[in-house]
């Protein structure tokens, strides 16, 4: 016996030409795939596939990290989905091919995404999110700037400042916390496309990120300029990032991103060493460009 939600798309079905069955099938099969993607910092005991693979989620350990994969699918459903992902489990990291292909895939995923789901564990109830170290992190500025619905949950999983409107993205007093606690500019949190465009910008943003791993910095914006590179975990950090930059020189011919304050890279010299020498404005943008020019 089928389904309720079968018999329902079947019987819709009966009174429909052709045509209108068509787009009806597909309509409800999408939106009965629509998936929540997760973004959070991760902590001690983070369940991975090999954890939570062939064992019901709700009939596990409710301590640390799988007691906080308990909460997001909790949440999940209660936004009415019933297909969610969380990079710590869903991805086989024991495999470095499929690893490979998560890390390139990623941006695709959280831009795909119905819904992201943000934890800010060190947010309390009525604290602003602007110190949380979320957004410190490097991996999770494609997963504020991928999906086009994010709701951020604090500490003990309230909605953010209980405010209930389905999308944060949305809401005008956010955006404006957003903006200072990131120092990216509205349009590109709400509107933002992967590629090459405003690379110096997008270097920045980074610069004040970090990652555990130093060369994953520049493993994590190959979304973000839309590049299919190869991941070589042990590489140094400087080397990752000079073959990012050699890519984006290619592939645009934007030399913006030689604009930059610090050590040179061993791997070239108009290259820096680390992602932190993009923190300073570029010389186009900086107040004291006319004073600088007269100067000189």
């Amino acid at each position: 016996m089928g389904s309720p939600q079968y018999n329902q798309l079947l019987s819709s079905c009966r009174t429909c030409t052709p045509d209108q069955c068509t787009i009806l099938i597909h309509t409800t099969i999408s939106g009965y795939f629509q998936f929540v993607t997760f973004s959070h910092r991760w902590g001690v005991n983070e369940p991975l596939l090999r954890d939570v693979e062939g064992h019901p989620i709700y009939g596990m350990s409710t301590e640390g990290g799988l007691g906080k994969l308990q909460a997001f699918c909790l949440r999940a459903c209660e936004q009415n989905y019933l297909w969610a992902w969380s990079d710590t489990c869903c991805i086989d990291k024991d495999s470095s091919a499929k690893l490979q292909e998560a890390i390139g895939s990623m941006f695709a995923w959280y831009r795909r995404s119905a819904l992201t789901i943000v934890h800010l564990s060190d947010v309390a109830d009525t604290s602003s999110f602007g110190s949380s170290e979320w957004f410190r992190r490097g991996w999770t500025l494609k997963e504020l700037l991928a999906p086009k619905t994010v709701l951020f949950y604090t500490q003990d999983w309230s909605l953010y400042k209980n405010l209930s409107c389905s999308n944060h993205k949305t809401d005008a007093n956010v955006m404006e916390e957003l903006e200072k606690a990131t120092s990216i500019d509205s349009r590109f949190l709400t509107q933002f496309s992967p590629g090459m465009d405003d690379a110096r910008s997008r270097l920045q943003w980074a610069s004040l990120r970090c990652t555990t791993r130093p060369e994953d910095i520049a493993y994590s914006l190959f979304g973000i300029f839309d590049l299919h590179l190869p991941v070589l975990y042990g590489e140094s950090a400087h080397k990752a990032l000079g073959r990012l930059l050699v890519e984006i020189i290619s592939q645009s011919g934007d030399i913006s991103v030689l604009d930059w304050v610090g050590e040179a890279s061993p791997f070239h010299s108009c290259f820096p060493a680390d992602i932190t020498s993009y923190q300073i404005l570029p010389l186009a943008q900086s107040p004291d460009t006319d004073a600088q020019i007269l100067y000189l």
